[in-house]
């Protein structure tokens, strides 16, 4: 007889638990969600108040049948899932699943896993919150409506595959509008001044007040400046204090990672799930930056401990957003004096930035004294500006200080002290310039940025940022990518020893590093949705219906009644999308006509992406039209005529080598050379249109000598069996198994007979991070193929039966 079953959702947790109980209590997992919507059509019953149907996931039947022969032996069963509308759910499946006797059941919830949480919770177990479960099963049914309705309009309308959902539909129009609105930007320059001054052996560096609009200003300015004389006109000391933010929710620990350590949002989330498993970190799910009384002496004691009392001052922090749960924590270590957790480098680099931001959070102001030297230029009504800070007492910047997202604002560190002045106090000008600057489009989101813009609009969760970020580049509408600038020329005057000189110099404008640029189809959706169900994506209604779902979970609202008026009226459009012609949301363009042959030239979106066609096709003739895919980087609503017939110059032969022709084009992975039916994949510095014959030979022989010293043994009795060099060392390829290479054995000597069996002996394993590739689902389907567009791309594809998500967006 079992006395107590513990049941949580993952098995690490599990382990982490076990430890902390005794003998008593077996811990065992769920391993996650155990039921879900079925994918038929049949999941929610509409007429009968959207009652859901549930059905147990597949690949977890065997789960339940060990989990029901444990809790019918137990005495008590505890359902200790997280403490989130998540979490709730799953513990509501499971004692639904499981036919749970409600006088033996206990729901525990914790914030940490600890052993005094542990024990904790054990002695303040309570039933499970209905209001939750509903909250989240609202989420789930809305967002299953959402996308088995409006997808199938999508294929119909624009292309088969396609994919529609509440939040992600919202988070790619915001990608899209940034776009555009870059698009529309016109730069406009201006002159920045700085001097520079010998201070009495010391350089001093100020800039002016103003700004030139014109060359004509800066460099009449400049010439005023000839044997003027530049003083000290005043000092300004003042103090000034910073004051540390507030430890991490989801959304900032997300976006402080991507800057710091540079993680994905997916990446932040999973190592930290990881941290909160292995009781290091509280629950990483939250948008609270509360500290529990318990926790904020904890972080003082060790402060006092490690820099002294001077530096203590605790702090309790006000969320500013009203759906916040206050009851929750932030972020933070369970243990403040631990400081190594972990063999794993990016479990103890995110550990670090959790811990020290906490720590920081209830540390003394930073003291600093910022000093303002004004200086004059005579006869000239003009000021210069030079500004220095010194730290007067560190206080939290001794451990941490927080980043920001804007490259011209980033200062993680004061700025530097200026050298001894005195009003009055003459300065020696070694050189005064005028620099042109640009003005620049507000920059394009990265994944941290975008959930920060998501969470300040109200749109979507902790829960749900990460898979929503996650969603939208898997379904081809957002693409994270890193793009050249273009070579900008800009002016500089320079006034030294009396003569003024002028300098034309170039730099990149426009480089982007991990970026979300939206794709053409990404653009065609949001505007087709705009038009039509401009309420489903409506900033300000997503946002309401978030609120919804927060009094549903306060029960204060119906779950059942919050569905009903939200369908009633989206059923409608729906119905009345019906009626709008498939031509007119294409994205198609006609971009004039061909010069040379007298043919239009048309902008289109086709099967595999975006394609520019040269020509129609004439009943009755041979007449074909030419196909060439856009460039990255290249739109169908902004391409012009003359970018469009530079893209029909490929493919295009480059030249011969070993007897067979090179040619340059560009397919669905990029620009490539084709050579002997091979491809070769063109770096980003040589562009297809301009590589020439002998770049393209040392291209291939580049590639032919990589791939020699990579194969270390063939088999020709096996063509599947290949030993390979890696970028880990040598392994084995067995078809498309890769086979670890035993200590000691050196892999040339290697026989087939050893391979082959070393690759019996090697499990199979699911894809990086414990999971196999999922099929496409109904609400989320996959996303369209890309690809080199050729005359299939304007040919319909076939309809294919809608499948589910494992999780809402």
């Amino acid at each position: 007889m079992i006395k107590n079953l513990v049941i949580v959702e993952s098995p690490a947790k599990a382990k982490t638990i076990e430890g902390y109980l005794g003998k008593d209590f077996i811990v065992k997992s769920s391993f996650g969600h155990v039921r879900d919507l079925p994918k038929d059509n049949n999941a929610i019953d509409i007429q009968n108040g959207f009652k859901p149907t549930y059905v147990i996931n597949s690949d977890k039947k065997e789960v339940i049948s060990q989990l029901k022969k444990l809790a019918k032996e137990a005495e008590v069963v505890w359902l200790a899932s997280d403490e989130d509308r998540e979490g709730e759910a799953i513990s509501w499946h499971l004692a639904e699943a499981l036919n749970l006797n409600e006088a033996k059941t206990r729901r525990i919830v914790f914030r940490e896993i600890t052993k005094n949480a542990i024990l904790n919770a054990i002695e303040n177990p309570r039933t499970i919150d209905v209001n939750l479960v509903n909250a989240q099963q609202a989420r789930r049914v809305l967002d299953r409506l959402v996308g088995f309705e409006l997808s199938p309009v999508l294929w119909k309308k624009i292309k088969t595959g396609l994919s529609a959902g509440r939040v992600q539909s919202v988070a790619v129009r915001l990608v899209v509008e940034r776009e555009r609105e870059i698009e529309r930007h016109k730069a406009e320059s201006a002159f920045k001044v700085v001097a520079q001054f010998d201070a009495g052996g010391k350089r001093l560096e100020a800039e002016l007040n103003t700004r030139f609009k014109t060359r004509e200003e800066a460099e009449d300015f400049l010439r005023r400046c000839i044997g003027a004389a530049f003083t000290i006109e005043s000092l300004e000391k003042k103090p000034t204090k910073r004051t540390p933010a507030p430890p991490f929710t989801t959304s900032t620990l997300q976006q402080e990672a991507s800057r710091k350590l540079y993680f994905s949002v997916a990446q932040t989330m999973t190592v930290a799930q990881r941290l909160y498993e292995a009781g290091k970190i509280s629950y990483m799910r939250t948008d609270s930056v509360n500290l529990s009384q318990d926790a904020m002496t904890a972080a003082a004691a060790e402060i006092a401990r490690s820099f002294g009392d001077n530096y203590v001052k605790t702090r309790q922090y006000k969320t500013k957003s009203k759906q916040a749960q206050e009851a929750h924590e932030s972020i933070r270590p369970t243990d403040f004096a631990a400081t190594l957790v972990s063999d794993d480098r990016n479990e103890q680099r995110l550990y670090d930035l959790i811990r020290k931001r906490a720590i920081a959070s209830q540390m003394a102001d930073a003291e600093i004294e910022k000093t303002t030297a004004t200086i004059s230029i005579s006869g000239q009504p003009e000021r210069l500006i030079a500004t220095g800070e010194v730290v007067r007492f560190e206080g939290f910047l001794k451990v941490y200080s927080e980043s920001t997202d804007d490259e011209e604002l980033a200062d993680d560190d004061v700025k530097g002290m200026l050298p001894p002045l005195s009003e009055g106090q003459a300065l020696q000008l070694q050189r005064l310039q005028a620099t042109q600057r640009f003005s620049r489009p507000a920059p394009r989101y990265t994944e941290a940025s975008l959930v920060k813009k998501l969470e300040e609009m109200g749109i979507g969760r902790p829960s749900t940022y990460a898979p929503t970020i996650s969603t939208i580049q898997k379904r081809g509408y957002v693409e994270k990518d890193n793009r050249e600038g273009k070579e900008r020329p800009y002016q500089v005057l320079t006034l030294e020893k009396d003569q003024i000189t002028a300098q034309q110099k170039t730099e990149m404008a426009g480089a982007e590093k991990a970026k979300l640029f939206p794709t053409d189809i990404a653009m065609v959706v949001t505007d087709f949705l705009v038009s039509h169900f401009e309420s489903v994506i409506d900033y300000s209604f997503t946002a309401r219906v978030e609120e919804e779902f927060d009094e549903i979970a306060s029960g204060k609202k119906q779950w059942d009644k919050m569905i009903d008026t939200f369908y009633s009226s989206f059923h409608k459009t729906i119905e009345s999308s019906a009626n709008v012609e498939r031509s007119t949301v294409s994205g198609a363009r006609e971009l004039g006509v061909d010069p040379v042959s007298g043919m239009k030239v048309i902008a289109k979106l086709g099967r595999f992406g975006p394609y520019v066609q040269l020509g129609e096709e004439v009943e009755g003739t041979d007449a074909k039209p030419a196909y060439a895919s856009l460039r990255k980087g290249q739109f169908l609503e902004s391409i012009t005529l003359e970018q469009a017939l530079e893209l029909f110059k490929l493919p295009r032969v480059v030249g011969e080598y070993e007897g067979k022709d090179m040619k340059a084009a560009i397919g669905r992975f990029g620009p490539y050379i084709q050579h002997n039916s091979k491809f070769y994949s063109l770096p980003k510095d040589l562009d297809p249109l301009l590589v020439t014959e002998q770049e393209a030979v040392a291209l291939i022989e580049a590639k032919r000598k990589a791939d020699a010293e990579k194969l270390i043994k063939s088999f020709p009795e096996n063509p599947d069996v290949q030993v390979l060099n890696g970028r880990f060392g040598p392994y084995i390829v067995v078809g498309k198994k890769n086979v670890k290479i035993p200590k000691g054995q050196e892999p040339a000597e290697l026989t087939l007979e050893q391979c082959l069996d070393l690759a019996e002996k090697t499990p199979d394993k699911p894809a990086r991070g414990g999971f196999k590739k999922k099929a496409a689902t109904a609400d989320t389907p996959a996303a369209a193929k890309k690809g080199p567009a050729k005359k299939a791309a304007a040919k319909k594809g076939t309809t294919t039966k809608p499948a589910t998500k494992k999780k809402s967006s």
